[in-house]
This record gives C-alpha cells, sequence and structure tokens, in this order.
C-alpha cells in the first residue's frame, strides 16, 4: 500500500478507507443490509491486512453500534498510532432537546460519547454531518477548535454543502485562527459529478482533501443497468436513492454503466475497480468511502489502486453525463423551512 497525505496536512492515509456504515448491530440500525459484529470483524481485519488504515464512521450509524464495533475490532487487530479514525456528528441521537446539531453543547456531549463507543482518548479527522442551520457557524467552528486545542481532535472536516457555505467556514477559520477543514466529504461518482462545478474547484484552490462516499453509486456502477438496483442497499434506500440518481437521466446513467462494462471486460477487471480507478484519476480525492460486504470488495477497492486509465478511457466514460441537482441532496425539509424563514422571498422546492 502507498500511502497518501490527507488534503496539504501532514498525516499519512491509505487512498482507500473503509465506510464502516455497513458495519452496526441489525436491530439499532438497518437490518437488511447491517453487518453484526461478527460479521464485521473479519472484514475490518482484511482491511488492515491489506494496508488501508483510514476508517470512517459516525455516531448515528447504526445508533452508535458502528463506532463501538470498529473501535474494539481496531483494538484488536491494530496499532492505534498506525491508523486513522473518522467519526461524524450532527444527526439526532436521541429524542427531545440537544439531541442533536452542532451547537457548542451537542460538540461537547457527542465527543464524549465517540470517544467512549471507539474505545479511543482521540479522534484523527473530526467531521460535521452535513451543516446544522438552526446553530450560528462561528459557534461551531469555535467549539471545533476547542476539541483540537483539547487534544481530543486532531483535524475537523466537513461534509456535503454548497461551496459557498463551506468557503464562509474557511474564511472564518482563517480571520478567526481556529483549526480548518482539512477535508470535504461529498458525493462524487461518474453518475453524480455537479460537485464539480463549485465545490472541487474551490476544494483543489483551498488545498482540501476529499473524501468520496457512494463511489460506486450504490452498487450502480459495479453491475450492469439492468440489474443497477439489485443490492440490498440499492432496494432500501427507497425515495433517496432515486433523488440521488434521478430516473429522468436514466439514459444517461445506462450509457455510463454500459461504458464502465466494457471498459472492465477489455482490461478483464471488475467494474468497481473502473469505477474507483475513475476516481482516483481525479487530484483532489483522497479516498473513496468503501462500504464493503464481502472481502472480495475490499480486494477490487485495493487492486483498483494498480489501474491507470488512459486519457481516451475517461473520456469515453465521462462523455454521457448529463447535469442533474436536487436542494434535497443537502438539505432536509426542516432545513429547508428554515432557511426560507431566515430568508424572505426565496424560492427552495
Amino acid at each position: 500500500m502507498k500511502y497518501i497525505k490527507l488534503g496539504t496536512t501532514g498525516l499519512d492515509v491509505s487512498p482507500i478507507a473503509i465506510g464502516a456504515m455497513t458495519y452496526g448491530d441489525p436491530d439499532r440500525g438497518h437490518p437488511v443490509w447491517s453487518k453484526g459484529e461478527e460479521e464485521a470483524r473479519p472484514l475490518i481485519k482484511h482491511a488492515l491486512e491489506a494496508g488501508i488504515n483510514f476508517f470512517d464512521t459516525a455516531n448515528m450509524y447504526s445508533n452508535g453500534s458502528s463506532e463501538e464495533i470498529l473501535g474494539r475490532a481496531l483494538k484488536d487487530f491494530a496499532n492505534r498510532d498506525d491508523i486513522v479514525i473518522a467519526t461524524k456528528l450532527r444527526h439526532p441521537m436521541r429524542p427531545g432537546p440537544n439531541g442533536r446539531g452542532l451547537s457548542r453543547k451537542a460538540i461537547m456531549t457527542e465527543i464524549d460519547h465517540s470517544l467512549e463507543r471507539l474505545g479511543t482518548d482521540y479522534i484523527d479527522l473530526y467531521q460535521i454531518h452535513r451543516n446544522d442551520h438552526s446553530t450560528p457557524l462561528e459557534e461551531t467552528l469555535e467549539a471545533l477548535n476547542d476539541l483540537v486545542k483539547m487534544g481530543k481532535v486532531r483535524y475537523i472536516g466537513a461534509s456535503s454543502m454548497h461551496a459557498w457555505e463551506f468557503a464562509k467556514a474557511l474564511h472564518l477559520q482563517k480571520q478567526h485562527g481556529w483549526a480548518r477543514f482539512v477535508t470535504m466529504q461529498h458525493h462524487y461518482n461518474l453518475l453524480a459529478r455537479e460537485e464539480e462545478r463549485e465545490m472541487i474547484p474551490l476544494c483543489l484552490d483551498e488545498g482540501v482533501g476529499t473524501v468520496i462516499w457512494s463511489p460506486l453509486a450504490r452498487g450502480r456502477l459495479a453491475r450492469p443497468f439492468e440489474r443497477a438496483k439489485t443490492s440490498a442497499r440499492s432496494k432500501t434506500d427507497g425515495d433517496y436513492a432515486d433523488m440521488l440518481y434521478s430516473p429522468a437521466e436514466e439514459e444517461a446513467n445506462h450509457a455510463i454503466i454500459d461504458a464502465v462494462g466494457k471498459i472492465a471486460d477489455a482490461r478483464g477487471v471488475s467494474r468497481a475497480q473502473i469505477a474507483l480507478a475513475w476516481l482516483r484519476s481525479k487530484p483532489v480525492v483522497t479516498a473513496p468511502l468503501v462500504g464493503a460486504n464481502f472481502i472480495e470488495q475490499i480486494n477490487d477497492a485495493v487492486a483498483s489502486l494498480e489501474i491507470e486509465l488512459t486519457e481516451d478511457e475517461i473520456r469515453v466514460l465521462q462523455a454521457p453525463y448529463t447535469p442533474r441537482y436536487d436542494w434535497q441532496g443537502i438539505y432536509d425539509e426542516a432545513e429547508l423551512d428554515a432557511i426560507r424563514k431566515r430568508v424572505p422571498g426565496m424560492e427552495l422546492k
């Protein structure tokens, strides 16, 4: 494994990260596709043996059990100083006031809960899991800075938001001398390239590394178009998956998936390897998050690191893409309502 720097930091990470949303107690999360501890541990161990040292989870995944399972496995199988643990916060963790969000109170509470579940005394990369439009951004950023100064967090990162929001956050951090976001975890793959408009150029200009969620478009890029929605995840995502990969763009999606298949067949490799190799051809991408359910998926991800796509292959993969956009990719309805109230006359649908 050849390690790379996380953005412009000095931190060495594998160019493949394991997304631990897949791992969690099925009774506390996703009964159809969550891998319980007995199934998850061999996968985490195999990833470590393959040289992967970058693991991403979140407090909300399976209501905290993802962090618990990952923490116990990493403690048993790895040297803490060699691995990079990333987790996130913002989404609801309990009912009632202050059970969600990015207030100072929520941040100071949730970091301690995550540290306990992960069985560690520090988080390498602590990320805000989307923005919290009900909390002043300055409050959130100062609290995150304090976590870094306290030694509970080494680096901080953000996730899917509008580029103007991310630019504002980076500006405030610079203005106040606060710890800076070093990563952006966002949605980017051959079927979802809208981030190329503003977010990716911003990250390139600011030296921010990107960590990619859904790099295989919920499995759509790993199988023929006719079987695009046959994964357990695709079957249970419902309207959310359709929102991300709109049926209105089905013709373009079909052509892209077919192109992935043709290049994979010509090279004698899997479709997943081609889709991941395409991401690696983008200089802003630090690592895709691979939610591996099987050993073979980890092997595929590692094998993709050996593939260098030609300019012609990249052109063929990218040519059929058509623009698509939806506010819901970033905001939920409650947040949209909050923005409408704060900015009278703004039309958001």
